[in-house]
């Protein structure tokens, strides 16, 4: 078992699935036009796929506990890649979604056991760098993900934009079934009814959120709200009571491990929501395409990926919640300099600058937080701690993409918040200036959010060494 092949294994795996983000973000103008739809139906194509890998990624950890990590990760790339081909053959919408839910299913797989078969393979004091190295992955991946979205929907047509994956993953299923390999497989039974409680919660949560997004606070959208967090206390119960739990509530007993995640879930809310809310500035107040909007915010994207792997040895040298921590002093420095600086004529050298002090922040917190939350996770449960984490991840995704709908239609229609999104209009004269005002307001309350995350990031920088697992 090689573990530097696992390794670009692993930060290829994390490639693909940040290029299927941006990538698909700038495509959906072209991808409305060319199945002759309507934006709202179109914009599932995003939104399917983060709630079903929302939805599904705890029950794939705790699956990859169970039955192999290896085995899961590589049959989620097969999955991931044979969904991707479809995806490019779709001849309507409702085709496209359904196949971007089975990409979705195959990506929960991916991303839930990345981050424990990290853990099993490297001890603890080299998980940092090697987390740090997956986190390129990401970094590199949103980038590519950006130039190529754009040359390939330009010159080729969408459908390339899914077509690109398919040579990369054949290439990638046959080097993950030649080095990962099942480590501390648990020789026990997958909590069926735990699983169904916990993936109608998720679902009916995501979905409302989602509505709520799309087409405002209805009756349909608060019952499915209410009903999904009322689910949480019967799932609960069922974890209590259940023989082979899919999350162990012993391991909520771990403190720092507790902190590390919540600082995970919160960063994910008021972190992501700053690139939501950059973009929408820059689309709608400054008029730049969604191409030109994200090549501005590469030098972050560069930064993050420089820096992550030495902030991962520095996170193995011990204390990674308060590299973490730091990491998140210097987010919450970004959205202070927004809420301050950000104007409808704001120069874009100083948003450029601005997002490079993103880039190093985001370098620190990520392969740190990932090192703090696998070293105080009992290995039994790797997996579903890791599946955990990316399910939170993946919810505080959703709710910062939520904030920042919610927090621009406070000014603006509901439909000129989504061509905002996508890049197909843009505000002009008294509008723009109020747009930019609720902006600031959405900048303010993701720097609170930061904050608590930081208090719990500080709160785990426990030093490694002084605990035992």
């Amino acid at each position: 078992m090689n573990i530097n092949s696992i390794l670009f294994i692993l930060t290829l795996g994390s490639l693909m699935a940040a290029v299927d983000t941006t990538i698909v973000l700038l495509a959906l103008p072209t991808i409305t036009s060319s199945l002759h739809t309507d934006l709202l139906s179109s914009i599932w194509v995003l939104l399917a796929y983060m709630i079903v890998i929302s939805v599904l990624s705890t029950q794939a950890g705790r699956i990859g506990d169970l039955f192999g990590k290896g085995k899961i990760y590589n049959l989620g790339f097969v999955i991931f890649t044979a969904a991707s081909a479809l995806c490019g053959i779709s001849t309507n919408i409702d085709m496209l979604i359904i196949f971007r839910i089975i990409q979705a299913i195959g990506g929960a797989m991916l991303v839930a056991n990345s981050s424990s078969i990290v853990a099993d393979v490297f001890p603890p004091d080299r998980r940092g760098k090697a987390y740090g190295i997956t986190s390129l992955g990401w970094n590199i991946g949103a980038l590519v993900g950006i130039v190529l979205g754009g040359v390939l929907t330009t010159f080729l047509g969408w459908q390339y934009i899914f077509y690109i994956n398919v040579p990369i993953g054949i290439a990638a299923v046959i080097l993950g079934i030649m080095n990962i390999k099942d480590i501390n497989k648990i020789n026990t039974k997958l909590d069926i009814p735990g699983a169904i409680l916990l993936g109608i919660s998720l679902g009916l949560i995501s979905l409302s959120l989602m509505f709520i997004a799309a087409s405002g606070i209805s009756t349909d959208s608060v019952i499915e709200l209410i009903l999904g967090i009322v689910l949480i206390p019967f799932f609960l119960l069922n974890e209590i009571r259940s023989k082979y739990p899919i999350i162990n509530l012993k391991v909520f007993k771990i403190r720092l491990l507790t902190y590390s995640i919540l600082a995970n879930f919160l960063q994910a809310i008021g972190g992501l929501s700053l690139s939501f809310l950059l973009i929408m500035y820059l689309q709608g107040v400054r008029g730049l395409s969604p191409l030109d909007s994200s090549l501005l915010l590469t030098p972050g994207y560069v930064i993050a990926s420089i820096l992550a792997p030495f902030m991962g040895k520095v996170a193995d040298r011990g204390k990674p919640g308060v590299v973490a921590g730091i990491g998140l002093i210097f987010i919450f420095i970004t959205l202070i300099l927004y809420f301050f600086l950000l104007t409808p004529i704001t120069d874009y050298y100083l948003i450029v600058g601005i997002s490079a002090i993103t880039g190093i922040g985001s370098a620190m917190f990520w392969p740190s937080n990932s090192t703090a939350i696998m070293f105080y996770a009992p290995k039994e449960y790797y997996g579903s701690v890791s599946g955990l984490s990316r399910t939170l991840g993946n919810i505080g995704t959703i709710l910062s993409y939520v904030l920042s709908i919610v927090v621009a239609t406070l000014s603006i229609p509901r439909n000129i918040a989504f061509e905002i999104f996508i890049g197909t209009t843009t505000l002009n004269g008294d509008v723009s200036a109020t747009f930019v005002n609720g902006l600031h307001f959405a900048f303010l309350i993701s720097s609170i959010i930061i904050v608590v995350a930081m208090i719990f990031s500080f709160m785990s920088g426990k030093t490694k060494e002084s605990v035992t697992k």
